[in-house]
């Protein structure tokens, strides 16, 4: 037999507080099931990768995740102690089954306030799953209080493993589980986390606890939490699948936890959630918006001067690139959004595709063609190009109509029925029913702005400073812009579009404050192009990369944004091309006064913005404190 020995270092995946397994509230964990390890009590929501390797796995509920190092140890990092009754509410995933991760890399986010308001334990267990059967010992370091990524343990265990446990069929050994807690008259809901079945029993006592532990396949039973736990390891998503099939998809549920959550909290915790995907989902194309949104806002220069005539090859090529990845940005975020939220990316990405099709987008943009019937339903197409929202709730709702045609569809006609189904399927649901509803809303809102502003233009203003960014997200800015193409179309000029230009300055200026003053590079030099970006006129990065992340940022940016607003509606600033921000400046020209009253007040109301909303943030909306990584240990930025 080898006997060689072979050492893993593992890092703290939070930063806070380390504790001993056994002190921990959870019997499973702390009696040494689930394998050697450790517990940290953390002080901040980021959760790093402890060591180099593969995902092997990630809870459907988000608040664990597995990764099998090249040597073959089994790491389990387990978010927060009974959290799987929160329904991943508090949680995000930044990998996917399958990934390849380094150790340090981010792993996922918590938010720790939902955790502690639904009055659970945050702490983040770190466990080798198969220290047994490595026979391996964990050394951890003296010190207690960590900063994440800094080595905590080492584990040294063997080379060889030893044997395979004996598979056991799911089905053998569920119903035995089901009979031996009193059958299905005697339960009132199960969930389960990563290694056990957790049942919500109307009378613990009549379940038969040394009858489970000796069925082969049981680790063990433990009752807590309200819950009768049956602990089965690895296969528990087999087990789960095969009592469900039992007991009935009804029992597919945890009636204490979802009591235990007010309406509020779970409406916000849900639009947390949202925000948390749609932040995530950019987060890969943010830096190649970033820089796209700075060359169309030089090209927008070029072409104000006359320097660059927008009829000319130079122009058509390089608006094709800084354009494109606006243009396909629904392709692109199918793929990422469907890897954060569980489903299909090629196929998420082919219902991209299919909202940006040519044809579509054509007939979309003409009156005479975006009034069509679908089926005999009337559907009113939209241009979904450079739109977010649409595709996030699609890639949401792929995992829930691929699950149920897999119900449906025999196994031997999945690979090509499936794929092409949940396509039309979410195609459909977004052309024919949220695009509609999208459009009804956004003129139902664009109606009312220009009321607003035909009875007061600084009210309007303050009105669309606040709210327009908070539009954009959703896709209901739509509305406004045919306004303002009507608007420079008919009158050569539009006081809206002046306002709307406000919005990106004052996102921009948030953006700003948060490069200014934070200490972590990767941030600062993300937040630099950000602002770069949102001042050539794309909000993008800005929104998705920094602000949106970090709440408060978005808010307080939203509020300088108000007042900007006003105080272009005070003003009467006018904007006579579809420019602006500013670097859109000469858009603010009155043609035949020149550099006149309007450009005066297009100086005084943009600049004012960016003051208000660079220095509105910078003392009080932002502070590295928001930000769930260490401060490198740097000098900090001189005033």
């Amino acid at each position: 037999m080898n006997t060689q020995f072979v050492n893993l270092t593992i890092s703290a995946p939070v930063s806070g507080q380390r504790q001993a397994l056994a002190t921990i509230d959870d019997p499973v964990f702390a009696g040494g099931m689930m394998g050697a390890g450790f517990a940290i009590t953390p002080v901040s929501g980021q959760v790093y990768a402890p060591v180099t390797g593969k995902v092997t796995m990630v809870a459907g509920t988000r608040h664990a995740v597995g990764i099998q190092t090249p040597d073959g140890f089994e790491i389990l990092v387990h978010l927060g102690i009974d959290t799987v009754e929160l329904q991943g509410q508090p949680f995000q995933v930044q990998v996917a089954t399958g990934d390849q991760v380094q150790a340090g890399q981010p792993l996922a986010t918590m938010d720790l306030k939902a955790i502690t308001a639904a009055k659970k334990a945050a702490t983040v267990i770190t466990v080798i799953t198969n220290s047994v059967a490595r026979h391996a010992q964990l050394f951890l370091t003296e010190k207690r209080t960590l900063e994440a990524q800094a080595p905590v343990a080492v584990c040294c265990g063997r080379l060889n493993t030893a044997p395979p446990a004996a598979d056991h069929a799911p089905a053998d050994l569920a119903a035995p589980i089901i009979a031996a807690i009193g059958g299905a008259a005697n339960v009132r809901g199960v969930i389960h986390c990563m290694t056990r079945l957790r049942f919500y029993l109307k009378d613990a006592q009549q379940a038969q606890t040394a009858t489970i532990q000796a069925l082969p396949g049981v680790i063990n039973v433990v009752q807590a939490g309200g819950q009768y736990q049956v602990v089965v390891g690895q296969i528990v998503d087999s087990v789960y699948d095969a009592v469900i099939d039992q007991l009935g998809s009804q029992y597919a549920r945890a009636p204490q936890a979802v009591r235990a959550q007010t309406w509020w909290a779970r409406l916000r915790n849900a639009a947390s959630a949202m925000i948390a995907v749609m932040t995530a989902a950019m987060m890969p194309v943010i830096g190649i918006l970033a820089g796209s949104g700075i060359l169309k806002g030089i090209l927008a220069a070029l072409t104000g001067f006359d320097v660059l005539s927008v009829h000319s090859g130079t122009y058509l090529l390089l608006n094709a690139i800084a354009d494109a990845t606006f243009y396909f940005l629904p392709v692109i975020l199918g793929v990422t959004a469907a890897k954060k939220l569980g489903s299909n990316p090629i196929v998420l990405a082919i219902v991209g595709a299919i909202l940006i099709y040519p044809q579509l987008v054509s007939a979309a943009g003409r009156s005479a063609t975006a009034y069509v019937t679908f089926l005999g339903i009337p559907t009113h197409l939209v241009s979904y190009t450079s739109s977010v929202f649409p595709i996030i709730v699609a890639a949401w709702l792929g995992v829930y109509v691929e699950r149920a045609l897999k119900r449906v569809i025999p196994l031997y006609l999945r690979s090509v029925f499936v794929p092409i189904c949940e396509a039309l399927i979410l195609s459909l649901i977004i052309i024919v029913g949220l695009g509609p509803l999208i459009t009804m809303l956004s003129q139902a809102l664009a109606s009312w702005i220009l009321a607003v502003y035909n009875f007061s233009p600084a009210l309007s203003g303050f009105l669309i400073g606040g709210f327009y960014q908070v539009m954009v997200i959703f896709g209901l800015h739509w509305g406004l812009i045919p306004i303002v193409i009507n608007d420079l179309a008919t009158n050569g000029h539009s006081y809206i579009n002046a306002i709307l230009s406000i919005t990106m300055v004052a996102q921009g200026g948030a953006v700003l404050a948060v490069a200014l003053k934070t200490r972590h590079q990767r941030l600062r030099e993300l937040s630099w192009a950000a602002a770069l970006s949102a001042f050539c006129g794309i909000t993008e990065p800005a929104l998705y990369g920094v602000n949106l992340k970090y709440k408060r940022v978005f808010v307080v940016a939203s509020i300088a944004s108000a007042l900007g607003g006003l105080l272009t509606g005070v003003l009467r600033v006018d904007n006579y091309a579809m420019s602006g921000a500013l670097i859109g400046f000469p858009a603010f020209i009155t043609p035949g006064v020149g550099l006149g009253p309007n450009f005066i007040g297009y100086l005084i109301s943009h600049y004012g913005t960016l003051l208000l909303a660079t220095g509105f943030v910078y003392w009080f909306g932002f502070s590295d404190r928001l930000v769930d990584e260490p401060v490198p240990n740097r000098q900090p930025l001189k005033a």
